[in-house]
């Protein structure tokens, strides 16, 4: 039988609220939702008793709603993006305190296959210097990093295969031939889409993913949290789902 979850929700935007709602739908316990600096002050009890904190929030806040929840001995699953800088320093803490971190781009069970797919493409394509790659990425105008997660890790991930790639660029204009293009657009009411393709002279090869809504989201990050109960140490979707 699937354990049940006392969860605290940190940040109750539109993220936050759908992990809500598919919480409760599936039998989990809400203990706390945090969305403002008072209500950290007067939780922190209840969080304590939280089995895992889920966070989706901004990227300026992430990292230290991160360490407070080190500091209160809580595991905490981050679904937010944008703040990648901080990353090794939160890693590194992570360790050394003995606590839980599972962070991800993207929690999307269907992304996440995505990702492998784009993975394998890109070392098969490694040797085709007819084809030049590219990233589309467009959500809702509310989101606030740009280019998303998801698109940054598709990226990376397609600069530790191709030859002679050193850097991805952002709505250029104008792209060297060592820079992959990505861009980005915001568009009221979509979820998220993101598409890579490899164009030639001659024909290109297009692989897409397409979010119809944010629940996927909520899955896997709810997934993510029982996945963490009773470990220590730094996860991702690849040890969640044996990539």
């Amino acid at each position: 039988m699937e354990r049940k979850l006392d969860l605290a929700i940190i940040g109750h935007g539109k993220m936050g609220r759908e992990v809500e709602r598919f919480a409760l739908e599936h039998g989990h316990r809400i203990a706390v939702i945090i969305d403002n600096e008072e209500q950290w002050k007067s939780a922190a009890g209840v969080l304590k008793r939280a089995d895992a904190a889920i966070e989706f929030t901004s990227p300026n806040q992430a990292p230290s709603n991160i360490f407070r929840c080190f500091e209160l001995n809580i595991p905490v699953v981050c679904g937010t993006t944008g703040w990648s800088e901080a990353l090794p320093e939160i890693e590194n803490r992570c360790l050394e305190m003995g606590q839980t971190l599972f962070h991800a781009p993207n929690f999307s069970i269907g992304v996440n296959i995505f990702f492998e797919l784009n993975r394998k493409l890109a070392s098969i394509m490694s040797g085709m210097n007819d084809y030049r790659p590219h990233i589309s990425e467009t959500h809702h105008k509310e989101k606030l990093d740009a280019p998303s997660g998801t698109a940054v890790a598709l990226a990376l991930d397609i600069l530790a295969e191709i030859n002679g790639l050193r850097r991805w660029v952002l709505n250029a204009p104008e792209v060297r031939p060592d820079e992959l293009s990505v861009e980005a657009h915001r568009i009221e009411g979509v979820t998220g889409t993101h598409t890579v393709t490899y164009q030639s002279s001659i024909d290109a090869i297009e692989m897409k993913h397409i979010a119809h809504s944010r629940q996927g989201f909520a899955e896997g990050a709810l997934l993510a949290a029982a996945y963490v109960a009773g470990k220590r140490g730094v996860f991702t979707m690849k040890d969640l789902l044996n990539l």
